[in-house]
């Protein structure tokens, strides 16, 4: 898998960079939504493919990309189809920081080193190219605007977005209501993001232990995706405040 072409777990991070105000919007989410756009990206290199509301693993060979090779090697050692739902909420703490290194090795972000309160150590990671957020954000504007049917990739990005709150954040207030229900409808375009999609959601309502009875690729139930949380407040570049990972992994195990 060439650098030619970005991943959905890097546009779905990317995305969640707000470069005006420094801050990255629903951070307790994005690890679900990260573990979501990983499968879909998997699938869409013919990895894996959905077997009902499970996943199974279709073709081993690595994709050349680490950070989905780990989750192709995890998928491939369980030995049999897995739940969604079970797998996003399952054991890999702490994506969102691996996939700011990720992004960083790749040249897309930048490491700021500093400290919140004069005390803790932070680590803020600055776009070096707000152009390439511009551009992710236009896909969705066009998709949303225009009623074209987006292609696989974007349908998929589209309906992470929703699933982690982040219609919010990229179309706000009154204003951007119907813009963030169309977010929400695109989910229907592409079968594999609609099925990870509602895993998130489940995940996050707290119902992953129940099977799903709806089809993939039905719409979304409306509902709150996405939990808040705050990032430290800085420059007017796009950047993140990392911080201790603090048991994202046990709140869905709660559910």
């Amino acid at each position: 898998m060439g650098r030619s072409r970005r991943t959905i777990p890097e546009e779905l991070l990317l995305l969640a960079l707000d470069p005006a105000t420094g801050t990255t919007a629903q951070p307790q989410s994005l690890d679900l939504g990260l573990a979501g756009a990983q499968l879909v990206e998997l699938a869409l290199a013919g990895r894996i493919a959905p077997d009902g509301d499970r996943i199974a693993v279709v073709m081993p060979r690595p994709t050349g990309d680490p950070t989905l090779d780990s989750a192709l090697e995890l998928l491939r050692r369980r030995g049999s189809p897995v739940r969604a739902v079970h797998w996003i909420g399952g054991p890999r703490l702490g994506l969102r920081q691996i996939y700011l290194a990720h992004l960083e090795r790749c040249g897309m972000v930048h490491a700021v080193s500093g400290q919140m309160c004069g005390v803790l150590p932070t680590t803020r990671y600055q776009a070096t190219d707000t152009a390439i957020s511009r551009d992710i954000r236009a896909r969705l504007d066009s998709a949303i605007r225009t009623g074209v049917p987006p292609d696989p990739r974007t349908a998929a990005l589209a309906a992470l977005a929703h699933a982690v709150g982040l219609g919010k954040h990229l179309y706000p207030g009154n204003e951007g209501r119907s813009s963030r229900s169309r977010l929400r409808d695109l989910i229907r375009h592409d079968p594999m993001g609609g099925l990870v999609a509602h895993a998130v959601m489940d995940v996050q309502n707290g119902v992953a232990a129940q099977p799903r009875r709806a089809a993939p690729g039905t719409a979304a139930v409306p509902g709150n995706p996405g939990g808040g949380g705050g990032v430290v407040r800085q420059s007017a570049s796009a950047s993140i405040t990392t911080q201790p990972h603090r048991g994202s992994m046990a709140r869905a195990a709660a559910h």
